[in-house]
């Protein structure tokens, strides 16, 4: 089974092997959780609408063209289901993101204060992304710590490969520029 391709599998249960929707959540469960973490914060939150993707997946499964990447439909509802979560709780400030990713050469790696100065520039960056728009700070995750590429993207957001790229440059410039200002 493990040696199945997703879509295979996810054809499998279409066709009433129930069971092999199991395969399915043990692949990407811990991607799904690292995913929603960098949305919702709380470990707790992210395991709970984890779950509710899956529950959601499993249910609307005959909705899933086996000729399209599994991951695309499955990071959709995530995607969803992560957006309607934030919706319901009021506005809280995300803290995904990692200063070495755009600033990978922002400050030298082993000094006295390293430590201290790591830690402030990660707050600084995290009150920077709380500013931007979901659509950038969206872009930013699945970018950099979902590893999706351009296309992925695209069709986990439902927008053209070209405003994948476009928005990602612009929410890089606005990082930059919200650091700046810090």
């Amino acid at each position: 089974m493990t040696d199945l391709t997703d879509e295979a599998i996810a054809k499998r249960v279409q066709e009433g092997d129930t069971e092999s929707f199991g395969v399915l959540m043990q692949r990407y469960e811990p991607k799904l959780i690292r995913y929603a973490r960098k949305f919702l914060i709380h470990a707790e939150d992210a395991e709970d609408q984890v779950q509710s993707v899956f529950l959601k997946a499993y249910t609307n499964i005959h909705s899933f063209d086996a000729s399209r990447h599994f991951s695309s439909w499955l990071y959709r509802i995530a995607h969803n289901e992560f957006i309607n979560y934030i919706a319901k709780r009021q506005r809280q400030p995300f803290s995904f993101f990692d200063s070495d990713t755009v600033f990978p050469h922002l400050f030298a790696k082993e000094t006295a204060d390293s430590g201290v100065r790591e830690e402030e520039i990660r707050n600084s960056l995290d009150a920077c992304l709380g500013k931007l728009d979901a659509k950038y700070r969206e872009v930013l995750v699945l970018y950099f710590y979902e590893e999706l590429s351009y296309a992925e993207i695209a069709d986990v957001l439902r927008i053209p490969t070209s405003t994948v790229g476009v928005r990602l440059a612009r929410a890089k410039a606005a990082v930059r520029k919200l650091y700046a200002k810090e």
